[in-house]
Formats: structure tokens, sequence, C-alpha cells
């Protein structure tokens, strides 16, 4: 099994992204070729050897040949025109779109308005467009077939922006980090940008501190601040032993299972502790029936989570339920492979999620969110989108 191993521990923006695909063997003519196919004009790319702290890495400069020009608030469909209309593979146009999309989101929630309505300043950019598209393209090349990432330093401080300023992690970048484990205030800066977050949240399997793979190359992106600590992102390419005995496209992984019983607390609430579970990084929780001491009917509250998020479950259920103890315990959780497109339809644009098994489509379905988004935009029942999207999804969509 190839794997990609992120070592956030200077976070990440979307040049370092770059610098640190190049200096772990992305061929940068291959890349700048791959990004004009967005016919994109007014930028040149600069690629350099730099050092911080006396560790040297490739450093991407992404320089605006027209800086006196006022370049667009474009919005995410005016983005997407660009991806699609591009000659670029399915597989890049998909992941591009994906970041896109989580940045379209975390704005929309954050200025309270319409995704839609969501014009971006610094996303829209054309240096943010090559960021993430250029992402999108290092990634295909490097087929991988999962990717670690550590716990993400965010910084500390304020930063300024077009919407003033802000604090540090910026309110996009925190939102679409929600429930991946960071740490912040190493340094006074910002040091994950949202493009670097977006990249994050669209391609990590699995956030832990835990490595167990082979290292067989590593590359360092230079980012473009001095500091306290290296302004670095180190990624690795490994080989990790791949269990075929439960068949290929399966991933393994450790688990933590936390429980308790609960048989006083008010029904009305257990669907806001649910949410707040699932905001700390849950994979799932669940309620199940039971029968308690003295023939009394209760319930029993389960968690699944990383182990890296035990501890912020555990805080969670003390503070949001009745209950006065919880248990734990560890699990192995075994995953299919799942892929994401984006397909069109009469109601707009939906991601359809494909999983895989033994080299084969076995299941595909809509994104129930966004099913839900668009019903409520164009007056329409969630059953008739997902209706649509069957009858749109064909078994080679991959």
């Amino acid at each position: 099994m190839k794997i990609l191993y992120y070592h956030c521990f200077a976070g990440i923006s979307g040049d370092m992204n770059l610098g640190a695909m190049i200096d772990l063997g992305i061929d940068k003519d291959f890349l700048i070729s791959e990004l004009a196919k967005l016919n994109l004009s007014g930028y040149t790319i600069k690629v350099s050897r730099d050092k911080r702290h006396h560790i040297e890495g490739t450093r991407v400069t992404v320089i605006l040949t027209d800086k006196d020009k006022k370049h667009p608030h474009r919005n995410l469909k005016d983005i997407e025109q660009i991806i699609d209309s591009s000659t670029l593979n399915k597989k890049v146009k998909a992941t591009s779109k994906i970041m896109f999309q989580k940045l379209a989101e975390a704005e929309s929630k954050i200025h309270g308005m319409p995704i839609d309505k969501i014009h971006f300043h610094e996303v829209g950019a054309v240096d943010s467009i090559v960021d993430i598209v250029g992402a999108a393209v290092c990634f295909d090349s490097l087929k991988i077939d999962k990717v670690i990432c550590s716990p993400v330093e965010l910084g500390g401080g304020f930063v300024k922006c077009k919407h003033g300023t802000l604090p540090i992690p910026a309110p996009a970048t925190i939102e679409i980090l929600k429930g991946v484990p960071v740490k912040t205030g190493t340094v006074q800066s910002e040091t994950t940008t949202p493009t670097g977050a977006a990249i994050l949240a669209t391609l990590v399997n699995e956030f832990t501190d835990k490595t167990d793979f082979t290292i067989k190359k590593i590359g360092y992106g230079i980012g473009s601040k001095e500091m306290d600590i290296p302004n670095i992102l180190r990624v690795c390419l490994g080989e990790a032993a791949e269990d075929s005995s439960y068949g290929t496209d399966v991933e393994k992984e450790t688990a933590v299972v936390i429980e308790c019983n609960i048989d006083d607390m008010n029904p009305e609430l257990y669907e806001h502790v649910m949410i707040s579970l699932f905001n700390k990084g849950a994979f799932d929780t669940y309620l199940s029936s039971i029968i308690m001491k003295k023939s009394r009917p209760g319930i029993i509250l389960s968690v699944l989570c990383n182990p890296s998020k035990e501890k912020e479950i555990i805080k969670t259920l003390f503070k949001e339920t009745t209950t006065l103890g919880v248990r734990k315990y560890n699990v192995d959780k075994f995953n299919l492979k799942r892929k994401f497109k984006k397909i069109k339809t009469r109601f707009g644009e939906v991601t359809v999620k494909t999983a895989y098994y033994n080299d084969k489509i076995i299941r595909a379905k809509p994104e129930y969110e966004e099913c839900k988004r668009i019903a409520g935009e164009k007056n329409v029942s969630i059953q008739e989108i997902y209706n649509e999207v069957s009858n749109l999804i064909k078994p080679d969509d991959s």
C-alpha cells in the first residue's frame, strides 16, 4: 500500500504543498503544463531552492504578472466552469471541485449566505486556483492508496484579509478542519490557510500521530515566512504492508468505542448531544435501548472515534449528558475505499460517493446533505433528487 504522509508541524498552505510535492519528485514542468490546461492568464510559477532554519527544500511562488489589473471575485460556479472547460482529466477535475466546494461551504456558513451567493476573494484569485488545482494534479500523479496526516498546527494571533482583521485560525480554516486534530499557538502567525485546510480535508483518510509504514522518500515545501519554527511542510512517501485476507480495497485502522448508560435524561436532548459529538470528531454515534437494574428502561449511548479524539469525546459526554461514568474499548475499523465524483442533474451538480471492493464498484449514492440543500432550494422532495441521481449513475463512474 502506497502511503502519503503530511507532517504539518508548521501547518500547510497551498504554495507549501506544491513545493513539497515537487521536492517529493513531481516534475515541475509536468505540473506547469497541466496547470496550463486551465487557460488562466496573468501568472507565472517560480520554483526555487530555499531554506528555513537550515533545512533545505523547494519553494513555489505564484507570481501575478497583471498586478495592476483588478482580479474578479469569482463564485463557486465561475471556478467550476474554469475547471470543467479545461482538458484536465476527470479525477483532477473532481478533486479540485471538492476542495472548492469545502471552501464555499465554509464561507457560506461563516457569512450566513447561500453558497451560490458567496464570492471568493483570496480563494477566487488566480494564485489560489493554481494552488488547489495543482494539489489535485500532484495527488493524481502520485497514485496514492492512503493519505495520513499529523495533527495540524494552525498558529495564533491575527491575520488581515479582505474581510478585515480576523483571529487565527481564520474562521474558514477552523470550519473546514472541524473534527480534525489540531494544535494552536506555537507561533503568533497564520500557519494553516483555508486553501491548505481544504487540501487536507479532501485528501486525508486518517489524522494520527502514529505512523506504521516504511518511509521511502521525503519532501520539504518551504513557506514564505520567517518564524520561530521552520516554516516548512514535510511530506513522506511510504509503503505499508497490505492485508489482502479481507479482500482488496479494504482499509484497516484502529478506533475507539466510548459508551455510557443513561436512564434519567430528557430524550429531547439526544439530538443535540449527537450533533455535539459529531462536531468533536466522532465517526459515528448511536443509541441502543436496554433494561437496567430494577427493570428501568435505559439507553446505551455509543460513540466511535479516532483514538486522538478520545479525550474530547469523553469531555463532551460528561458535559452534555447526565451520565456519571463512561467506558471505552479499542476496535479494528474496516473501511471500503471510496471515491467522490460530481455529476450534473437537472437540479444542479450533486456529489456521488462510490465504494469499491476487489476492484469493483459495489455501491454508489449521493451525498445526503447536498441533496437536502438542493431539495430546499428547488422546492422538490429529496427522494426525487435521489431518483434522478440513481438514473444518471453509470457502472463505469469512478
